[in-house]
């Protein structure tokens, strides 16, 4: 007979591995939305926005698959998740804007770059796992 416990990780495992999939093919298909015009399909519009289109699809496919991953964390693991976005969407929103208006004042000699943005909000992201995990143990 299956316990409460091991149902729980199975199901847990289960929606870490689809979060996964889900997340892969997120960047899959950006990765090809992004490239394809340079090296696939030379600037064709149609072929472009048919791939920008799948990308998006494919990404609300990926938020809605992060919410239900979350919703099945345990208590602790959903409170460390929510305070490690929270913390992740702050410094992007106050990162974010200063460093374009550093960009836009001429502060800084090089554009600023969405992809910055994207990485500062992910390594911010991991910390806060990594240290609300620790907080907990």
């Amino acid at each position: 007979m299956e316990t409460k416990s091991t149902k729980w990780e199975k199901t847990s495992k289960k929606n870490t591995r689809h979060l996964a999939y889900w997340t892969g093919g997120w960047v899959f298909t950006l990765a090809i939305a992004s490239f394809g015009p340079i090296f696939l399909w030379k600037s064709n519009m149609a072929i472009s926005i048919l791939f920008i289109v799948i990308n998006t699809l494919i990404g609300i496919g990926m938020i809605l698959m992060n919410r239900k991953y979350i919703n099945g964390l345990d208590e602790m693991q959903r409170k460390v998740s929510l305070d490690a976005m929270a913390i992740a969407l702050g410094v992007g929103l106050v990162g974010g804007l200063t460093y374009s208006l550093l960009d836009q004042t001429h502060v800084i000699a090089f554009h600023a770059e969405i992809a910055h943005l994207v990485l500062l909000i992910g390594i911010t992201y991991m910390i806060g796992i990594f240290v609300g995990t620790n907080r907990y143990r």
